[in-house]
Formats: structure tokens, sequence, C-alpha cells
């Protein structure tokens, strides 16, 4: 992380200096290759015992491959990219309670892999200089909204689950019912440095790297209403962070350049 946040500076402060590229639209596609890491904590003040007071402490750890395809609408200062893509990862769920005047024991220990697949829509703002007649360098700023399509989950031992049938306790609400697909939306905030290189005529080859900060999906704020609920708990901390780097290496062709 610290290495793609030098990165990303350092390109900032060499582009500074360069001259700015002309105007031009251009369109492309290509794919895209990433890792995607969660770690997340959740302390609150509670017990499933109604009568002796305790303390309840749940850690979420998640590692994910993601690919797919994309396509970008690119206009010099804003670019525009749908995406299709895919995820496998391995996660780990740990739920412990203490008691007044106890030690922690653990209430649940999950871990297992999933897959899922979602449509990204993103929007980046851009700043392109020109470093030589066919080298064009950009950083590389903006937001990306992923629509989840397909949720599921294997916890070790057991078969494949779809997480919107609510199979599998994690994946329900204070009420017992089963999570949307739309729990598992995300809004990403991403940075990054992209370069074009001139192949032939209109023809570029694109290369961009970023590196994304996921806000909190609605199925994780979830869990502190279900533990509001469960626990009958108080102070309820959500804490930590899901982010990770991506490269989209794309063909792209330039409709207009002008001066």
């Amino acid at each position: 992380m610290k290495n793609t946040l030098f990165f990303v500076v350092f390109t900032i402060i060499l582009a500074m200096g360069l001259p700015a590229a002309p105007f031009s639209f251009s369109a492309g596609g290509g794919g895209l290759m990433g890792y995607t890491f969660t770690r997340y904590t959740l302390e609150a003040n509670g017990s499933l015992d109604p009568i002796i007071p305790g303390n309840i402490n749940s850690t979420q750890t998640m590692d994910r491959v993601n690919y797919g395809g994309f396509l970008f609408f690119d206009a010099t200062y804003g670019v525009a990219a749908v995406s299709l893509r895919g995820g496998k990862n391995s996660y780990e769920e740990k739920l412990k309670q203490k008691l007044a005047g106890g030690s922690w024991f653990s209430i649940s220990d999950d871990t297992g892999t999933g897959t899922e697949t979602a449509l990204g829509l993103s929007l980046l703002g851009k700043y392109p200089f020109r470093v030589t007649e066919k080298i064009t360098l950009f950083p590389l700023a903006g937001v990306e909204y992923q629509i989840a399509l397909t949720e599921k989950r294997q916890p070790k031992g057991d078969a494949v689950h779809d997480r919107t049938k609510g199979d599998l306790p994690a994946d329900q609400d204070q009420d017992g019912n089963s999570y949307p697909l739309s729990a598992w939306n995300t809004l990403t905030i991403d940075l990054g440095a992209g370069l074009d290189c001139q192949i032939k005529g209109p023809l570029f080859l694109r290369n961009e790297l970023l590196f994304s900060f996921r806000l909190q999906t609605p199925y994780e704020t979830g869990a502190k209403d279900m533990t509001a609920h469960q626990f009958h708990a108080s102070n309820i901390k959500l804490g930590g962070l899901t982010g990770g780097p991506t490269l989209r290496i794309s063909l792209g062709y330039r409709f207009t350049d002008r001066d």
C-alpha cells in the first residue's frame, strides 16, 4: 500500500513539470486483475446471557482475487468505465464472548471460500501530460459503484450456498430474514495513475494501476444491528479497512485529436 501511494504521489509531482496533452475523445476495452482484502473488528458491551453482563468481539478477514473485463470512454480529463468482474475469496469470521469475571470463549469460528460477480460503473478524473510523441502519463482519482450480481459462499466442509437464501446464520438480518443481493453493493474511492502508449495511428495501449478504498456495505453495517439485537449490546464499534490494487490493461482508439 505504501508503495502504491508513493507511486501516485511521484506521478503527480512528475506530471506538474510536463506539458499537457491535447484534447481528445477515445474509447476501448481490456481486462483487469486485482486483489482485495478485508480486515474488520466489531466490539460491543453485551452478552447472550440476559443477566450476566459481558463483552462481544467479532473479527472478519477476507482475501479475494478479482478478474474481469471492461469498456472505457475517455474525454481527456475524465474517463467512464463499465466492467464485469468476478472474484474468488477465502474468509474467516470469529465471534467471541466474555462474561463478567470470566475469560473469552468462542461462540463461532467460520472459515471457507466464496465467489461473486458484479457490474462496475466508474468515473475517474484525469489530467494527461505528454511525455513524448507516443507516451502520455496521467494521475487518476474518482469513484466506482459495484452492483452485486451473484454472492455465493462455501463454509469449510459444507456445500455452496447462495447468500441471498439466508441458509447461513451470518447471512440473516436481525429479524432472521435473508439479506437482499443489494446488501453487497459497494462504493469505492479510487486513486492511481495510467500510461498511454501510441501503437499506430489512432490505436494506443493503456496501462492503469488503481488502489481502491471500499466503504462499508449494507451487509457489514447490518452486523451492528444484529449484534445489538442478539446480544442486547450497546457501545458497538465497527472498524477496519477494505481495499486493494487493480491493474487494468486495455486497447484504445482515439476518435478526435486537436490542440
